[in-house]
């Protein structure tokens, strides 16, 4: 992870790092839409294709010691905290060897170890985690960070602004992330989403930038001052990242849509062609900072990594029956 967030830019070897963990959660992705659709896991999957360089550029930056709690689509954000990715398609199977015991399945993916505090059925469940998180962190004075990452479906939600009314007075050292992805399930944001996001964070005196969440340089440029800000004990930030899924709303969603349509397949491919993987593929190339092999041998080590996990989760057992009564009640 990071070691100064005050830099102006990521180093090579950061840059190779980020580039294969973007590519490391988009085939990871992949692989869940399509055995999803061969029938081969238990539960429709809601996928980060698209969005990888807001939840990388993000945290690069970050410890183990720092928290983040994610949302619906949290598979991009365990993976770009450093979570294993073994243990989390094994969770995804609903098999013991999970990170959650397979006990919380796609949803819920968790681990407290590597600072993620988990995904989260909720639509923004996870703003007020954090800002409790922040609030023990400010306590310690350790100068950990902690992050939340949510949609634009989410920032209106009454807990965004009890969460920005706190941080903003008890100059909590928090991160609100808004992947705006142009779409809450099915409708557009502009129909059900008034004004701009960024400026909720304004009335609470939370400073606030609104980037191409597409481009991986313009997340980890912002969150790097976010970071800083801080850890230095001068508040929360707050960044809208314009991006989009180039998979559906859930992989599920077929069945009840049943044809009907509410986006084009023009403006996916529009969005496509922005792809962040690819733009970062071409900057790494164009400045010289990798070779094709290079690249070619990530690419290599990623679908082998993708593979053996879920070799790893076909093998493992489910839970024993006994487990069900566990883990709630203290």
């Amino acid at each position: 992870m990071k070691e100064n967030p005050g830099d102006n830019r990521p180093s090579t070897a950061e840059r190779l790092a980020m580039y294969e963990r973007m590519l490391l959660i988009r085939r990871v992705e992949e692989r869940l839409g399509a055995d999803f659709k061969a029938g081969k896991l238990i539960a429709g999957v809601h996928l980060y294709s698209g969005q990888e360089a807001v939840g990388v550029g993000v945290c690069q930056h970050l410890r183990d010691a720092d928290w983040i709690a994610s949302n619906h689509r949290g598979h991009g954000h365990f993976l770009a905290k450093g979570g294993d990715v073994r243990a989390m398609m094994a969770e995804i199977h609903a098999k013991v060897t999970g990170v959650c015991k397979g006990m919380g399945g796609t949803m819920h993916v968790a681990d407290l170890s590597k600072g993620i505090l988990g995904a989260n059925g909720i639509v923004g469940g996870g703003i007020s985690l954090i800002c409790g998180a922040a609030y023990s962190q400010s306590l310690q004075g350790d100068g950990g960070v902690s992050v939340a990452f949510f949609g634009d479906g989410a920032s209106t939600q009454g807990v965004m602004s009890e969460a920005l009314n706190l941080s903003a007075l008890w100059k909590l050292p928090m991160i609100f992330i808004c992947e705006n992805n142009l779409f809450s399930e099915f409708s557009r944001s502009d129909t059900v989403v008034a004004g701009r996001i960024v400026d909720r964070a304004g009335a609470y005196g939370v400073p606030g930038v609104q980037v191409d969440g597409n481009d991986l340089d313009a997340v980890w440029a912002a969150a790097s001052q976010a970071v800083q800000r801080a850890r230095n004990g001068e508040g929360p930030s707050f960044i809208e990242a314009f991006t989009y899924r180039m998979s559906g709303h859930v992989e599920a969603e077929t069945g009840f849509l049943q044809g009907a349509k509410y986006r084009s397949e023009e403006e996916v491919q529009s969005w496509v062609e922005r792809d962040p993987i690819q733009r970062q593929m071409a900057q790494l190339l164009s400045t010289q900072q990798a070779t094709l092999d290079q690249l070619t041998d990530i690419e290599a080590r990623v679908l082998a990594q993708v593979e053996d996990a879920v070799q790893f989760a076909i093998d493992s057992p489910p839970p024993p029956p006994e487990q069900a009564l566990q883990f709630m009640f203290a």
